[in-house]
């Protein structure tokens, strides 16, 4: 069984994403993987590493809101095998209000042997703005 491209990597989160598939999503991230966010909200780390951490921070956040899909997705491969660039849309709902959002995204990522190593994840703070304290609470943990 050969290894996935990073591509089909990219794929896989996008799919599981939109999916809410949390074990999946989680699954695709090296166990030492580390995820940047330089831009983080206040509450959020800008820094976090781990698989396992990141498989709780998902599934706490689960309940709060649902994606519906993910659309447009624009995928840049660069010169360097291991590193993709993903632009996308994630569209969902809160749950408890029933709110529709569309989160915007831009992550740089590094993939290697068909795991997610490292992240950099660029988001539209404004746009989460209304619904970030009820997302910063399951992020924290």
């Amino acid at each position: 069984m050969s290894t996935p491209s990073p591509r089909e990597i990219v794929d896989r989160f996008l799919r599981a994403s939109a999916a809410n598939a949390w074990d999946d999503l989680a699954d695709l991230y090296a166990p030492d993987a580390m995820v940047e966010i330089p831009f983080a909200p206040e509450g959020v780390p800008a820094r976090s590493q781990g698989r396992e951490l990141f498989r709780a921070r998902f599934k706490a956040a689960a309940p709060l809101r649902r994606f519906e899909k993910a659309a447009p997705v624009v995928v840049h491969e660069t010169r360097d095998p291991e590193v993709v660039i993903v632009e996308y849309d994630l569209h969902g709902s809160m749950t408890r209000s029933g709110r529709p959002f569309v989160f915007s995204y831009v992550m740089v990522m590094r993939i290697r042997d068909g795991l997610i190593v490292h992240s950099r994840d660029y988001a539209n703070p404004l746009a989460g703005a209304e619904f970030r304290d009820e997302l910063a609470e399951a992020i924290r943990q």
